[in-house]
């Protein structure tokens, strides 16, 4: 009988609420000691942390454990996505052809299938970016049919960052949407009076 292969490893979760966290790591050991492939021989949970500046937290676990080969521990990587794997026992490794091409070909569907969720995630993203600035457009013609306003103004009526929507209003400003006469913001259609666009608010 082979001689079993013992490795240190750790795996991470990150997300909200602390509580959810708490229950995946957990959730991903339970079903790690029901697999028989894997014997679990030490564990460390660490107490949860949350990242600075941020609301997500992170639970972690640092395990050791026995397998019978390399093809295990493969697939252990593609499972559980463990941030470290250290191989404490044997000191040498022997690869098959079969076990290194069976890698390299899981290895491969893995990278197409993330390139694939990219790939559609940049395209929902494009989409839903259109979507939202012909949303915004509409808001902010509509706003200036009505009133004069000033970026600070259309901020608290829109809900977005002045200096975001500064830079969007410039784009307006160049479609010949809007125009802006010192710090005001009016529709193009707005009738100006001495030079100024005319007072609606």
């Amino acid at each position: 009988m082979s001689k079993k292969i013992l490795f240190r490893t750790v795996v991470e979760v990150l997300g909200k609420p602390k509580e959810h966290v708490d229950s995946t790591l957990r959730g991903y050991l339970k079903k790690l000691k029901e697999n028989d492939h894997y014997e679990v021989v030490q564990e460390d949970i660490a107490e949860l942390k949350q990242h600075e500046e941020s609301e997500l937290w992170m639970a972690f676990a640092e395990l050791e454990i026995k397998t019978l080969g390399v093809a295990e521990i493969i697939d252990f990587c593609f499972d559980y996505m463990p941030s470290l794997i250290e191989i404490i026992e044997p000191e040498e490794l022997q690869l098959d052809s079969l076990t290194t091409s069976s890698f390299l070909n899981d290895m491969q569907a893995k990278l197409h299938g993330v390139d694939m969720i990219a790939k559609q995630m940049k395209m929902e993203n494009q989409l839903l970016n259109k979507s939202l600035a012909r949303l915004l457009n509409n808001i902010i013609v509509i706003l200036l049919r009505d009133h004069n306003l000033s970026s600070e103004q259309l901020s608290r009526l829109t809900g977005m960052n002045v200096d975001v929507l500064e830079d969007y209003l410039d784009k307006m400003i160049d479609e010949g949407k809007i125009d802006l006469k010192e710090g005001i913001y009016f529709f193009k259609e707005a009738e100006i009076e001495n030079g100024r666009p005319s007072e609606k608010n």
